[in-house]
């Protein structure tokens, strides 16, 4: 080992006489410590938070859809057909897209009316898969069966197996002026997908029912596809839309929820550039605790370079020392935020109960429960942001302890 590093690993362990100098090495460590960890949990609960946003809304949603003009399309077997020629498309189901408003006995609740193919449905979206109660396939022709979400349910105060009345827009011409259209649906099933827009909003009937109630024919409101990589949806799309043609519109789900997925990725950005400014601050106190170190040890230094250490030497000296804070601290930092990462699902209902406090509401967040997803690109973007801020803190110090003189330091010894 070089004299240098041995000398700055001796200062860094070394009981000092000035006993604030070695506090402000502990502030500055712990300082770095808890921005590193701060900023791996942060980023690691957006990334989650992303991860499960989009997992849930897909779960309902599609990766991309054709709908014709006015919300209308005729031929949609042709176009079904079609699109599952792409390569890409694993699954195509028919869907019809209106408003209504449902009641009952006192409760009114506005609702998106969502008529499917149960057996279709199920390859395009997970629906299935969040039933609480019922099943998907209960969903009959002619039966006029309803699958409520668990929020919307719970507004109308509605149990399975009781009816509920459907009102539709689209009104009747009668010699006493407009009548809506009303229609009796039997609860049978209740989804909950822990995504309060479509948990208290979404109201699901059976395909062939909602042409009948919304006077659609034939029609449909469009066809729902699936992907094998939902990331190429973008891609499908300019492709079906070549290869189908005609008066067709094709989007896909980083269009229709971008509004979403942009706000959490602008949020994951801020959050990062803020939690930064905590280790930078933390990082710059060792340029302090290294200046109380230089007046401290001029003695030190003068000998050293009598004894024909040149500056370089000098300036090696302390900036190990300034590193080894800088290292500790992102080790623990590095550590402890992983540790608290991986599990934040279990700290944080225990903070919650024992604070009597609640931090992720559902009607805010859109989620129940606090996500993490721990990327290990994330975690080495973060130490390594640490160490070289640690490292360029120790250059002004460490520069201004090569510039002492021996003459003048050693005058009063």
């Amino acid at each position: 080992m070089q004299y240098e590093y041995f000398i700055g690993l001796r200062y860094t362990r070394a009981k000092r006489r000035n006993h604030f100098i070695s506090f402000i090495s502990l502030i500055s460590m712990a300082g770095i410590a808890l921005g590193v960890a701060a900023l791996i949990v942060v980023l690691s609960v957006m990334n989650g938070f992303q991860k499960e946003l989009r997992t849930r809304i897909l779960g309902v949603a599609s990766h991309v859809q054709i709908t014709g003009p006015d919300n209308s399309l005729a031929d949609w077997q042709r176009i079904a057909t079609q699109a599952r020629e792409n390569p890409q498309v694993v699954a195509a189901a028919p869907y019809v897209n209106a408003q209504g408003m449902l009641t009952f006995d006192a409760q009114v609740r506005g609702a998106i009316v969502r008529g499917i193919d149960p057996e279709l449905e199920s390859a395009v979206a997970d629906l299935g898969q969040h039933m609480v109660v019922g099943q998907l396939d209960a969903l009959k022709p002619g039966e006029f069966g309803i699958v409520l979400g668990s929020e919307l349910a719970r507004a109308l105060r509605v149990q399975p197996g009781e009816r509920v009345t459907l009102i539709a827009p689209q009104g009747l011409v009668t010699p006493a002026g407009v009548v809506p259209r009303l229609k009796q649906f039997r609860v049978v099933g209740i989804f909950q997908v822990d995504h309060y827009e479509y948990d208290s909003a979404l109201a699901l009937v059976h395909l062939a029912d909602a042409q009948r109630l919304y006077q659609l024919g034939d029609r449909v409101s469009g066809v729902r596809l699936k992907l094998a990589d939902l990331f190429e949806s973008r891609n499908v799309a300019r492709e079906l839309y070549r290869s189908i043609g005609g008066d067709i519109f094709i989007s896909d789900w980083t269009r229709s929820h971008a509004t979403f997925f942009k706000a959490v990725e602008v949020e994951k950005r801020v959050m990062f550039i803020i939690l930064t400014l905590i280790v930078a601050v933390a990082a710059f106190n060792v340029v302090s605790t290294l200046v109380m170190v230089v007046t401290d040890k001029q003695s030190d230094i003068a000998i050293l370079r009598t004894l024909g250490a040149t500056p370089a030497s000098v300036m090696r000296i302390f900036i190990v020392q300034g590193a080894v804070i800088g290292l500790v601290g992102t080790l623990i930092g590095v550590v402890g935020g992983i540790v608290l990462a991986l599990n934040v699902d279990t700290v944080l209902p225990w903070i919650e109960r024992t604070f009597s406090v609640q931090f992720i509401s559902k009607e805010i967040y859109f989620i129940a429960e606090l996500p993490s997803e721990l990327r290990r690109a994330d975690v080495i973007a973060i130490a390594a942001v640490s160490l070289v801020m640690s490292f360029v803190a120790t250059i002004y110090p460490s520069w201004r302890a090569s510039r002492v003189r021996p003459a003048e330091a050693l005058r009063y010894e």
